[in-house]
């Protein structure tokens, strides 16, 4: 089982054993981490779970597609390392992936 940690914007590490196939937003609500609101539940239709990826990462977690690149443009403060986090789907290859909470969803 992939270990994700999912920093709060107060600092806090949340370091939670993620089940493959599930998303980095359902973890993160899961476990009640600050600041993931994922208000659309994973639909892809708020950006209410926007993370930023550790830099280490973001040649393994990807690029948004075009769906999710779209929503981005509704998310606070999006950077070149944004995404939703309920779009990254947790895989054995992201073992030790590390996101960061920003300071406020949109």
């Amino acid at each position: 089982m992939p270990r994700i940690s999912i920093v709060a914007k107060d600092g806090t590490v949340f370091e939670i054993q993620a089940e493959s196939r599930t998303s980095v937003m359902e973890n993160a609500v899961r476990n009640s981490v600050p600041g993931i609101e994922a208000e659309c539940g994973g639909a892809c239709a708020c950006a209410t779970c926007h993370v930023y990826v550790d830099d280490a990462w973001q040649e393994k977690v990807g690029p948004p597609g075009p769906m999710e690149a779209d929503m981005l443009d509704f998310a606070y403060d999006v950077r070149p390392n944004s995404r939703l986090s309920c779009q990254i789907r947790i895989a054995d290859a992201l073992d030790g992936l590390v996101v960061h909470v920003p300071e406020r969803q949109s």
